[in-house]
This record gives structure tokens, C-alpha cells and sequence, in this order.
């Protein structure tokens, strides 16, 4: 999930698409191209900490999150069998996503990411409205993640406050981020270590399952699949809103790979991987879940697919094996969310869309963002305390449609960039977006058509409307302090 800096006037320059005071009023790309690799940049800069083994497990790891473990229950519940091509359509339209961003972002690495091109392609508003909006639902997604895995501690342990558990997770993972930023990249590569690990045998063993060779099973063969609309369209409408937001948090592989050894490289070969992962994980573990399990199996929702498909392959233990990998999902997405909104909000602050406090960098590391964009998990502490049985719902209504605001400024703003570059700076265009701009504008109408969508449904009307509010109110205020800027 992410962020992306430029320059003060007495630091040395760091990552390719800073922005000088004469750029960003003018909303150009700039002229520099130079990317800042020597680990001996002063402590004011940003850190180049992560390896490349670090940022190759990120982008293997990030696809696997607690959306795929948990809330693709949701989805399967109302899709039934047909979530298969609810997922699958949804993939087709993040691997477009993925591409058109990683194409900008290796001509461009900066911990901005999509926001920092949204400022090259349309001015310092657009870049303000997609970085603060993002932020948002990034510190948002800290608690709400924080809050899920409680749950499941708790669960463990009974009678335990869940607030307790959510303030503990926030103080870890808070601490780690404000250290060196490869502390994050260890914590990041153990975690994606496991969750690949788990999901792989999963499906492993889902497979042998289907075939009829696993000890104990016998093959369902095609009978759970018989009712492949259960629901019809409108079921598989449903299915396909949940699997769209499942994918959310792809984008934080472009913010990490600014502050790797090799940023251009690490873009590339994340964004060229994207395709098979998204196949094997979403797709593949989709396909086995529900030819094993019955759709309308309760335990489906109430303790997730992958924890439902192995209490019923009956494999001793292996749910509450899952349960482990689910908290792992979750913290691993703490400590990815609280990375990517202290780098967005450092980035916003760097090209003079921010309070100049937060940009400041210790030891290579922002820590005042760091502390900003962890305040509001510790505000969900008070709430789970508070409103323990509806707090999750509110949060999860707050930010449900951000992630459709920053697709959009991807799509708009690779239009505009790609053919700026293809005049301005050819060889930058290490990877190349797909039958462009064909591909580009069938993203863009998807990206309608699903908000078309969520406006019918009544459950994601409420998202798309405080999200819609909340993206209006940055507009504005991104292109008041546009105005203001371009007047000092």
C-alpha cells in the first residue's frame, strides 16, 4: 500500500523525479534522471536499505493479504462458484494497473509513487488529492488490520482486551518502522517468506484433493460447481467488488523500490511478475477453494476459505495452522501500511504539499511521517475499546472506494505521461504498457463501469459516497494550496 520526495535546497539529491521549485509550478517532468544509489547519502536523505532479495519477496508476498484470506469469504458466499471469474476479470484489470504504474515508475522510481506522477501529468492539485488520499486510507487500513488480528489473538485467548493486543501490535511495528528502513525489509521478507510458504502448500494440497490422491479424501469432482450462479449476475456483481478490493496494496512494491539498491530494476521485475502471481494466488487458490467447499458452507465466511477448505479435507490442525498465516497476513499488512503512508506522506511534504515537519529524515528514515501515520492505529486502540462491535464496519465504510480514486489517477496520468516521454526521454521506457493507449482507456472504462456498480449496490453505495466527499474536499484544498504556492 505508499509515497515520494523532493528536494530541499541544502540536500543532495536522492531519487530520480524530484521535482525543483520551477517544476512543480510548472507540472513538468523533470530534467534530472539521476538516481541516487550510494548508501553513504547523507542522514537527511532517504535510505537505499532494501536488498533486492527483500524487494522480490514484497512483490511475491504483497499479492497474499488478509482481503484474499479472509475477505474472500464475503465474496464466495454471494458469487458462489462463478468468484473464479469474478477474480479473474478483476485480475485482468489490476495487471493493467500494475503495468501502467510500473511503466512510470521505472522510468521515474520515487516513493511518491502514483502520486508523485499524477503531479508530473496533471500539477501539484492532482498529486496533492491522490497522495493525502491514499495516506488516508492507509493509516485507516493500520487499524483496521490491527483490530482483525486482535480478534484472532483473542480468540486464542479468551478474555484478553482486544484494544490491548491492537495497542501492542502498534507500539511493534511502530518501533520497527522508525528504525533503519531494512529492519522493515527483514520484517517484510520473513513475513512474505511464511505467507507464500503457506499459500503454496495450500494449494498443493488442494490439488492432490481434487484429484483424488491425497490420504483420506476422496475427489468431489465436479459437484460442488454445478450451482456456478447460485446468485445470478447480481451474486457475481457482489463477488466481483469484493475480489477487486482484495488486490488492494499492490502499489506499495513501487514506493519500496525507490529505497532499494536498484530501483529501475526492482520495478520492472516486480511489475513482469505480476501476471503469474496474480493467476497462481488469486485465481488458482479461488479455483480449489470452491471446487473442495460446498459455496454455501457457513464456515466459508465465519472462518475463512482457506481455514473452511482444510477442517474439511479433515488435515489435523492445519485450520488453526491457517489461523497463524491469517495473523501473519494481517501484521505483515500492518507493517507494509505504516511503511507506505509515512513514505507518501514524506513525499507530499518534499514537493511542498504537506507541514514541513514531517519531512524531516533521521538516520535515512522519516520518522516524524513515521509517528503521523501511526496516530490513527492508536486512535482505533480507543475504538476497539469503545465500539468493539462496530468499529470495524464504520472504517471499513470510510475508505471502501479509495482505491478506485488511485487507479484512476494511474490510468489518467499514464496517458498523459507515456507520450510525453516517448518525445521527451525514449530510452526511460524500460517497461512499456500493453497495446497502448488502447489497453490504457479499456482500464479507464472498467474503472467506471465498477463505479457504476458500486453506486446500485446499497452496501458500496455509503463507500462510494464518503469516498467521493473526501475526494472533492482534497481537490479543493490541493488546488487552493496550488494557487497559493504559484503566487509566492
Amino acid at each position: 500500500m505508499v509515497g515520494s520526495p523532493s528536494l530541499a535546497m541544502n540536500r543532495t539529491p536522492r531519487l530520480c523525479g524530484s521535482f525543483s521549485r520551477t517544476e512543480r509550478g510548472r507540472s513538468q517532468m523533470p530534467s534530472s534522471t539521476t538516481v541516487e544509489t550510494s548508501p553513504s547519502a547523507d542522514a537527511s536523505s532517504l535510505s537505499h536499505g532494501l536488498k533486492q532479495r527483500h524487494l522480490s519477496m514484497i512483490a511475491l508476498g504483497g499479492v497474499i493479504g488478509a482481503g484474499l484470506f479472509v475477505g474472500s469469504g464475503a465474496g464466495i458466499a454471494a458469487a458462489g462458484p462463478s468468484i473464479v471469474i469474478a477474480y479473474t476479470v478483476s485480475g485482468l484489470l489490476v495487471m493493467l494497473v500494475m503495468r501502467m504504474l510500473g511503466e512510470m515508475s521505472a522510468a521515474y522510481p520515487s516513493s511518491g509513487s502514483f502520486s508523485a506522477h499524477a503531479e508530473r501529468a496533471f500539477g501539484p492539485w492532482a498529486g496533492f488529492t491522490a497522495g493525502w488520499a491514499f495516506w488516508v486510507v492507509l493509516c485507516t487500513a493500520v487499524g483496521l488490520e490491527g483490530i482483525g488480528a486482535a480478534k484472532i489473538v483473542t480468540g486464542w485467548l479468551p478474555g484478553t482486551p482486544e484494544w490491548a493486543w491492537v495497542a501492542l501490535f502498534m507500539v511493534v511495528f511502530c518501533a520497527s518502522n522508525l528504525a533503519a528502513v531494512k529492519n522493515f525489509g527483514e520484517f517484510e521478507f520473513w513475513f512474505a517468506a511464511l505467507k507464500v510458504g503457506a499459500i503454496t502448500l495450500f494449494l498443493l494440497l488442494g490439488v492432490l484433493a481434487i484429484v483424488g490422491v491425497l490420504p483420506g479424501t476422496g475427489s468431489p469432482g465436479a459437484s460442488n460447481l454445478s450451482d456456478f450462479l447460485p446468485h445470478g449476475s447480481q451474486g457475481l456483481v457482489i463477488g466481483l467488488l469484493a475480489s477487486l478490493f482484495a488486490y488492494g496494496g499492490l502499489e506499495t512494491v513501487t514506493i519500496a523500490a525507490a529505497e532499494s539498491e536498484d530501483p529501475v530494476k526492482g520495478v520492472a521485475s516486480a511489475v513482469r511478475t505480476a501476471m503469474w502471481r496474480i493467476a497462481l494466488f488469486y485465481i488458482g487458490s479461488m479455483a480449489v477453494i470452491v471446487t473442495l467447499v460446498p459455496w454455501d458452507n457457513p464456515e466459508v465466511v465465519e472462518k475463512g476459505p482457506y481455514v473452511a477448505t482444510l477442517d474439511h479435507l479433515g488435515i489435523p490442525g492445519a485450520g488453526q495452522l491457517m489461523n497463524v498465516v491469517v495473523l501473519v497476513a494481517l501484521l505483515s499488512a500492518m507493517n507494509a501500511n505504516i511503511y507506505g503512508a509515512s513514505r507518501i506522506a514524506y513525499s507530499l511534504v518534499e514537493r511542498g504539499q504537506g507541514p514541513k515537519a514531517l519531512g524531516k529524515v533521521s538516520a535515512g528514515v522519516p520518522r516524524a511521517a513515521v509517528l503521523a501515520s501511526s496516530v490513527f492505529g492508536f486512535v482505533c486502540v480507543v475504538l476497539s475499546y469503545w465500539r468493539p462491535h462496530d468499529v470495524f464496519l464504520w472504517l471499513l465504510n470510510m475508505i471502501g472506494a479509495v482505491i478506485l480514486v488511485v487507479w484512476f489517477s494511474i490510468g489518467a496520468s499514464q496517458l498523459r505521461l507515456r507520450r510525453r516521454m516517448e518525445r521527451e526521454a525514449p530510452e526511460k521506457l524500460v517497461v512499456r504498457m500493453w497495446a497502448f493507449p488502447v489497453l490504457t482507456w479499456v482500464a479507464l472504462a472498467c474503472m467506471a463501469a465498477i463505479t457504476v456498480l458500486m453506486w446500485r449496490q446499497p452496501d458500496t453505495r455509503v463507500q462510494l459516497y464518503s469516498t467521493g466527499g473526501m475526494t472533492l474536499f482534497l481537490a479543493a484544498v490541493g488546488y487552493a494550496w496550488q494557487r497559493k504556492r504559484s503566487r509566492v
